[in-house]
């Protein structure tokens, strides 16, 4: 589906943001690198294709009016996304001037990594980062053979030969279609959900790990055999919602669409799914230079 072509225009939005901030159309303005004259143009023409007042003009500045502090509410984290994923392009771009190689596992790198790299290109401006994702499995021998200087994983447990510190919880969550038969109840037994073949990513994954230790370890049960196998949560999340079976995500990968009602999260009672995100690198080798600074973020990040 295209982008509805009244939000298509970011920019304009991260402007009406920026007077908000900073109060007046001229130092929002000069925050863009662009001319008053031509900033007052783009909010007017945000205000007409909108169909609604933003800014109240007056004489020493402007200010939001009522409807446009609702907008801007609903427009930050659309504009903080957009950033989000321009720092995680930069990080795709390897070249010979590459100074930090990372590896990370799909959750990490799409939710926490990207907020990461924008407080270390604001720490180190001049590092150039080189982003590899991959499952936990993977993460881990790209560390151990030296092509990353930093891992982050998701798995229960830590690889052999790796140093390893907490930088984030996280917590799993059972989905399902809302057509699914245990939508309307919201809620499902571990021991049935055992036995039904979910939905799953690929052995490796960190996600598929630590799902199988917890319910080895907390309920000492075995497996059904998933009933589909995949790589991409972006798949996974598809085929839930076509009905296929229920699946276990990370939380943070179905955010939007519990918010939106497309997918249907179940409590599974005496069933603890929190799990432990990990920085690794090699054991016996201390990190240097951006991979430390890179890691001082991540820790800055969970105490905070």
């Amino acid at each position: 589906m295209p982008l509805p072509s009244r939000v298509s225009d970011l920019t304009s939005f991260d402007l009406l943001l920026s007077v908000a901030k900073l109060g007046s159309i001229g130092r929002a303005a000069a925050a863009h690198q662009m001319s008053q004259p031509a900033a007052s143009a783009r909010l007017r023409q945000l205000e007409h294709h909108l169909g609604v007042r933003l800014l109240e003009r007056e004489a020493r500045g402007a200010r939001l009016t009522t409807v446009g502090e609702l907008v801007a509410g609903w427009a930050q984290p659309v504009v903080d996304r957009a950033t989000d994923l321009e720092a995680g392009i930069a990080a795709l771009r390897v070249d010979r001037h590459t100074h930090l190689r990372i590896a990370a596992s799909l959750t990490v790198a799409e939710y926490l990594l990207p907020g990461w790299l924008i407080a270390l290109r604001a720490a180190d401006p001049d590092t150039m980062t080189a982003l590899s994702c991959g499952n936990s499995a993977e993460v881990a021998r790209q560390v151990l053979a030296g092509e990353a200087e930093i891992g982050f994983i998701e798995g229960p447990k830590v690889p052999g030969g790796v140093q390893a510190r907490e930088v984030a919880r996280d917590e799993l969550a059972v989905v399902v279609a809302p057509s699914h038969e245990w939508a309307r109840r919201r809620r499902v037994r571990a021991a049935q959900l055992a036995t039904t073949p979910l939905i799953s990513r690929e052995p490796g994954s960190g996600t598929r790990l630590a799902w199988e230790q917890a319910m080895r370890e907390q309920l000492d049960v075995n497996l059904a055999e998933p009933i589909l196998e995949v790589s991409s949560t972006t798949a996974i999340k598809a085929a839930v919602m076509g009905g296929i079976g229920p699946a276990v995500l990370s939380v943070r990968a179905v955010t939007a669409e519990l918010a939106a009602g497309t997918l249907v999260r179940l409590a599974v009672p005496g069933l603890d799914l929190t799990r432990r995100l990990r920085a690794i690198w090699p054991a016996g080798h201390d990190l240097q230079g951006a991979a430390r600074d890179l890691l001082t973020i991540t820790l800055r990040s969970t105490d905070g």
